[in-house]
């Protein structure tokens, strides 16, 4: 048996690429010294998975931003803004992609969620002149010098039919038209790797979702041409995020070598595999979750394994991870300061490798492995232990009513009210949330962390900020305001920090996107509030203005997306925990005389399943928890809501549903294309749609944003469109943000001229 898992963790223990980008991107460093951190991380994380008991180790994981960007530059996908010449891609055209070109105003690529994860990926543009162009002279480098370190490379390639799925068509281009363009260049790059290597993985996630009859021939024609070019070197087609579903004999009626199955979210789907999957083929058993912290139960997976065993050999059987370790943070071990109980339950990365490696021994070994009786142990304790279970909590649950699903009054009466209390202009302005965090508000939130500050010395440097965000806001005349956020650390984390159940690591980081990474808290229990989280702090900020400063607040479903979640309860029923918590604050800032609350909800999209006959059950139940949430407040108060980077055409119904009274949107990526679901629904309430891209640095002219608002106001009408920026503003200084919310503003007075 082969031990492997489909994808490391890039960023490293101590989130040194992370780093090392931004250092680059700030002009600190140049090309051969980013090159130089980004080869010992590659090094050292191939040493720790070897020396875990990895046999293949992946390469091609790794990535600078992100790798389906990484694809979209090794077959030359490169888009004619970026001027590319067919040679060897910068590192400039690849951060120019994506983040954009500041200096000549040509902006990113779009970006997206990767499937249901948080991570974020770079959208593929395909448009009928593109020319596809083999560039794998990295991967290449990469698998040879982890040969020559002695290791048994394994590299990784995103699916050229995943790729094309996932690909934006532009200007009317079909993308199937690239089919046999993109498949020869695949071809290309397989063949000059089976020198080098005995598998290739090659990632199609898409089998898990539902594929048109055209995808599904594409599958079978490419395929028979992959496996040609890759001779004798077997290719590993991997799957996750899922079970295959009706693509089941899709998947194992293709020419490859072995085929990699998610058992954590597809566990049933096994035995229709064994039974269908050719004798000569290899299995490999996704066992142990990549996208959670909690150990594996490596009895329970160690019966499974057996159970194969006595239908395949040994040597046509690899066990690894779920699916890329990417989603995980790196090592346990790191966590000092964790509860040394709670730490005990939980698996990171390299914890995760050390599990795969425990299987493949226990499956053959005569006496029982050491890491499965600690593993009982640890799962026993969790199980047991008395912080899990809340009785107060449960009874809260039990005693919710259907009356506190509903506002008062629906939107069309409650929206007059508000605008008797609000008296906004037409098409307000406003912000996400956040402004810069500035290397001081992050020195005053460490010095408080570690107590070289009191309470009180804080409080007066956080109401600092305060008070100048919001001097700056009046002097941009925005018309609805923020306090800011300088206390937060982030969205979920500084919420999950004042909730109980959860728990924290001080270096459990993920990567997001790019070099943003989030530290997603871990949810071991039941949920409540103690106490008012946000309450003090907005009404600070409402002090010092006549203007309205809305309440800021992390959705439940968003917090339950973001965090890392117990597995022993529904997630729906961690959910509603969350829901009754939140609402919690949303009445106590009602009651503070906050007349606006935003509960953000980023994540509402993301965590959808990708399959469409389990959707409608998560979207149900989501709905009900932002609606626990929000309903208690009366029909003066005004409700709004965020999302990010989300395809809206099929949730329309359920963001209606919401009954929010403003959304905002990303939408400046898409130029404004997301839009067109809600003209098609016809959507009931008041929208924002973002007008600037704040993941990128880019200052964009009055003239840009002033061109979106026409296009926004082509799908919703001038009383109920809101200007906004895509985001908030957390990751960007205060020149930029100051200048792009002057253009932002000029932009919008224009707008208002056109209407008086």
């Amino acid at each position: 048996m082969n031990a492997h898992v489909l994808g490391f963790p890039r960023m490293g223990s101590n989130r040194e690429l992370k780093w090392a980008l931004e250092k680059y991107w700030r002009g600190e460093i140049v090309d051969a010294e980013l090159v130089t951190v980004t080869d010992e991380l590659k090094k050292r994380h191939w040493r720790l998975q070897s020396a875990a008991g990895m046999d293949l180790i992946p390469v091609g994981d790794f990535s600078l931003y992100d790798h389906i960007l990484d694809t979209i530059a090794m077959v030359g996908a490169v888009p004619q803004r970026f001027a590319w010449d067919g040679g060897d891609i910068s590192h400039t055209t690849y951060f120019h992609m994506a983040r954009g070109d500041a200096e000549k105003s040509i902006p990113a690529m779009e970006m997206t969620k990767w499937f249901d994860s948080n991570y974020h990926y770079i959208v593929p543009e395909l448009t009928s002149a593109i020319r596809f162009k083999k560039n794998n002279s990295h991967l290449l480098a990469d698998v040879q010098a982890a040969k020559k370190l002695g290791h048994s490379p394994k590299p990784v390639l995103v699916g050229p039919i995943t790729f094309l799925l996932l690909a934006k068509e532009v200007d009317g281009c079909d993308r199937w038209e690239h089919l046999a363009a993109l498949t020869q260049v695949y071809c290309e790059i397989i063949a000059e790797l089976t020198a080098h290597c005995s598998w290739i993985q090659i990632d199609e996630p898409v089998l898990c979702t539902d594929l048109t009859n055209e995808a599904k021939e594409a599958f079978q024609r490419v395929y028979s041409q992959l496996k040609k070019a890759a001779n004798s070197t077997r290719i590993l087609l991997t799957t996750y995020f899922g079970d295959l579903g009706e693509n089941l004999d899709l998947a194992t009626s293709l020419p490859v070598d072995g085929i990699h199955l998610d058992l954590v979210r597809g566990p049933n789907q096994l035995q229709d595999v064994l039974t269908r999957l050719p004798s000569q083929s290899t299995i490999s058993l996704g066992l142990v979750d990549g996208r959670n912290v909690w150990k594996t139960d490596l009895e329970a997976a160690s019966i499974l394994l057996n159970s194969v065993r006595q239908r395949v050999k040994d040597n046509k059987i690899m066990i690894g991870s779920s699916c890329s370790l990417l989603h995980s943070p790196v090592d346990i071990t790191a966590e000092e300061t964790l509860d040394p109980e709670l730490k005990r339950w939980m698996a990171f990365a390299v914890q995760k490798c050390e599990e795969i490696a425990a299987l493949k021994l226990g499956s053959t070994a005569s006496e029982t492995p050491a890491l499965f009786k600690g593993n009982k142990a640890a799962l026993l304790a969790r199980a047991s232990h008395t912080e899990v279970v809340d009785a107060t909590t449960r009874a809260r649950i039990e005693a919710i009513s259907p009356d506190m699903y509903s506002r008062t009054s629906p939107f069309s009466s409650r929206s007059a009210i508000q605008r008797d209390r609000l008296k906004l202009p037409l098409f307000p302005t406003t912000t996400i949330g956040s402004f810069p965090q500035t290397s001081e508000i992050r020195k005053a939130r460490l010095a408080f962390k570690k107590g070289e500050t009191s309470e009180a010395q804080y409080t007066e440097t956080m109401k600092g900020h305060i008070s100048d965000v919001i001097d700056r806001q009046e002097e941009l005349e925005l018309d609805v305001l923020v306090h800011g956020e300088p206390e937060r650390n982030d969205m979920v984390e500084y919420f999950g920090q004042q909730l109980k159940g959860f728990c924290f690591t001080s270096n459990g980081w993920v990567q997001s996107y790019g070099s943003r990474c989030v530290k997603p808290p871990i949810i071991y229990g039941d949920v409540s509030r103690p106490e008012e989280m946000t309450v003090d702090w907005a009404v600070y900020a409402q002090s010092l203005t006549d203007k309205p400063v809305k309440g800021m607040l992390t959705g439940p479903v968003t917090i339950l997306c973001w965090s890392f979640v117990r597995n022993d309860i529904p997630r729906s029923a961690v959910c509603r925990q969350i829901a009754l918590a939140i609402r919690d604050e949303v009445l106590d800032l009602e009651a503070a005389g906050i007349g606006i609350i935003q509960i953000d909800e980023a994540a509402f999209r993301e965590g959808m399943p990708i399959r469409k006959d389990q959707q409608e059950e998560y979207l149900r139940w989501a709905v009900d928890c932002f609606r626990l949430t929000a309903s208690g407040v009366k029909d003066s108060t005004q409700i709004h809501s965020h999302m990010c980077y989300s395809e809206f055409n099929v949730i329309m119904q359920w963001i209606a549903e919401m009954d929010a009274d403003v959304i905002s949107i990303e939408a400046s990526r898409s130029d404004m294309e997301l839009l067109n679901a809600f003209n098609e629904y016809q959507y009931p309430a008041e929208i924002g749609p973002g007008v600037y891209d704040i993941h990128s640095p880019r200052v964009p002219g009055a003239d840009e944003m002033y061109r979106l608002l026409l296009k926004a106001l082509e799908v919703i009408p001038a009383e109920r469109l809101w200007v906004n920026p895509d985001c908030g503003l957390k990751t960007r200084a205060w020149p930029e943000t100051t200048a792009s919310l002057k253009n932002m503003i000029q932009a919008t007075q224009r707008l208002r001229d056109d209407h008086s």
